[in-house]
């Protein structure tokens, strides 16, 4: 297989960064007994992330992710990342979803979201 056809294969809209961030995760259904779970991301793009999961999740169930930020609000206060979607891969103890609908919060779980414009990066 040539680069060409790599390129090809690969189907991806949006370019993945490999990164590593510690992450929860929660199952969302009807039911009241939630699954949960914690792993670390293993890349992340604008439409999806690939993490490390302890259970197996089958394709189509839908999730919520929450990935502390490396980032912070006014240089001091912590973030993290919650994104819900669908799980579109599980294979050898790696899931990956397709981020539907994202938000940026305090790590507080009682306040309120943040814009992604008043955000800073950390030195």
């Amino acid at each position: 297989m040539n680069l060409n056809d790599i390129a090809q294969a690969d189907r991806r809209h949006s370019d993945r960064f490999p990164i590593e961030r510690e992450v929860r995760y929660k199952v969302l259904n009807k039911r009241s007994n939630e699954e949960v779970g914690e792993g670390k991301t293993v890349n992340i793009s604008s439409s999806g992330v690939l993490f490390t999961v302890d259970h197996i999740l089958l394709p189509g169930r839908r999730m919520e992710l929450a990935i502390s930020w490396p980032a912070q609000l006014n240089d001091k206060c912590a973030l993290k990342l919650v994104a819900r979607g669908r799980v579109v891969r599980f294979e050898g103890g790696l899931a990956a979803i397709e981020i539907q609908q994202y938000e940026f919060r305090t790590q507080s779980s009682t306040a309120p979201a943040v814009a992604a414009s008043e955000l800073r990066l950390a030195n």
